[in-house]
């Protein structure tokens, strides 16, 4: 990674925190739907305790050469992508509006980068580990899951106005359809390819993988998070517990350290 994308990486993170920071001090900053608002400020706790200082740990495991610390930057630069998505696009005009736009042209822009870094062909010894086959068939059947319950809400909507079911959080109906919106156009896609490449053993299989279940499994987290804040806040309708989610999260853990954990050392002759 170069110094000036590092750099970049870096005031990535601090504004993230900064950001965050804002939302959790001041939860007026993004206007008067309460249930939004404390959705929001979830997702900012975990991005100010675990999302910023793991990507700049990351950094600097990558400055260090550590095998995997490009993949990581990579991997917590799409979480922040994606979670700060759902800021700039989901909850209207903000005071926050600006920081957000910027903050996220400036992590895609780092993201584009430390991606073209990120050289494949090395993973290819843990992409040939029996084990990383697990993690593919989680993404494969996630990708179907979610592709066929946005399709099945989306074709029930066409036929008699139904708007679909999102998530156990309060949600409006602008953040209902900007995650169905993100689901099928990022992460079902992502999943799917990331499956296949991986059961075919492709580096780029790991890649993918990655990038889809290391922000994958914290989003899970955020979601809890924003769950407890939302009961926290007696937000009306509000559940502190979504009865699936232990399933799904576990799914993610078990894959995603199925895909993460060191290959075993190969025997001599």
């Amino acid at each position: 990674m170069s110094p000036a994308v590092r750099r970049l990486s870096v005031a990535v993170a601090v504004t993230a925190m900064v950001a965050a920071g804002l939302g959790l001090a001041f939860g007026g900053l993004y206007g008067d739907d309460e249930a939004a608002v404390q959705m929001l400020r979830g997702f900012d706790a975990v991005t100010l305790v675990v999302a910023g200082p793991a990507l700049l740990l990351a950094i600097r495991s990558d400055q260090h050469g550590a095998p995997l610390g490009r993949l990581m930057v990579a991997s917590w630069l799409a979480y922040l992508g994606y979670t700060f998505a759902y800021h700039l696009l989901g909850a209207g005009m903000t005071d926050l509006l600006l920081l957000h736009a910027v903050l996220v042209t400036t992590t895609l822009v780092a993201l584009g980068f430390t991606l073209s870094g990120v050289v494949a062909d090395p993973l290819a010894d843990r992409v040939g580990h029996v084990a990383v086959r697990l993690p593919g068939v989680v993404l494969g059947l996630l990708s179907v899951a979610l592709g066929a319950m946005w399709a099945y809400g989306c074709i029930a909507y066409a036929v008699d106005g139904t708007v679909p079911a999102g998530s156990s959080l309060v949600e409006s109906d602008a953040i209902v359809h900007l995650g169905i919106v993100l689901d099928l156009t990022i992460l079902v896609p992502l999943y799917a390819t990331a499956a296949v490449l991986l059961w075919r053993r492709l580096p780029w299989g790991f890649v993918l993988a990655a990038l889809a279940l290391v922000p994958g499994t914290l989003h899970q987290v955020s979601y809890v998070v924003s769950l407890l804040f939302q009961s926290a806040a007696d937000v009306p309708g509000a559940v502190w517990m979504d009865p699936f989610e232990p399933v799904i999260l576990l799914l993610y853990l078990v894959a995603t350290a199925a895909l993460l954990r060191r290959p075993a050392a190969r025997r001599p002759g």
